[in-house]
């Protein structure tokens, strides 16, 4: 089985006078849950072999506090993933194939939107993923990302 593990960045600070949403960096908050996000994934040994993070610098972040935990890993910065679709997340992780377990870091409504439509078949039908939280997908070996493809192996939040 291949998996897939979405990761929504922690929560973060909302932006000041003038501060482009790209720049918003984790609250204290947000950086004890990512933290914990790392722990969890270190303890469940759901390391990735791969990483694609939105540019934003809470997803960045998110990423850097969760590396403390797990180790250094492979890792892109994806321009594409900041205010992505479900569809946009499908082609970005269909180009790696090759990849055991990838993780994508990125926002929501996307993250979420991509998990219940892999899971489901429906894009729509998505009950919300908290920040910091995560989907783990499992996809059958030789599967394209498709609708109703993947099964939701494990699903936590901080």
């Amino acid at each position: 089985m291949r998996e897939l593990i979405l990761l929504r960045h922690a929560h973060a600070e909302p932006a000041s006078n003038g501060q482009a949403d790209l720049d918003r960096a984790l609250s204290a908050e947000g950086l004890a849950e990512a933290e914990a996000a790392g722990r969890w994934l270190a303890a469940n040994k759901l390391v990735p072999d791969c990483v694609l993070c939105s540019p934003s610098r809470r997803t960045r972040e998110t990423l850097e506090a969760v590396l403390g935990t797990i180790g250094y890993v492979d890792q892109r910065i994806e321009p594409a993933i900041y205010d992505a679709t479900p569809g946009t997340l499908i082609a970005l992780a269909d180009t790696h194939p090759e990849v055991e377990r990838l993780m994508l870091v990125g926002h929501n409504p996307g993250i979420e939107r991509l998990a219940a439509l892999l899971h489901s078949g429906q894009s729509g039908d998505y009950r919300g993923m908290p920040p910091g939280g995560i989907a783990v997908l499992s996809v059958p070996p030789g599967s394209s990302l498709e609708p109703g493809v993947a099964q939701l192996s494990a699903f936590w939040w901080p």
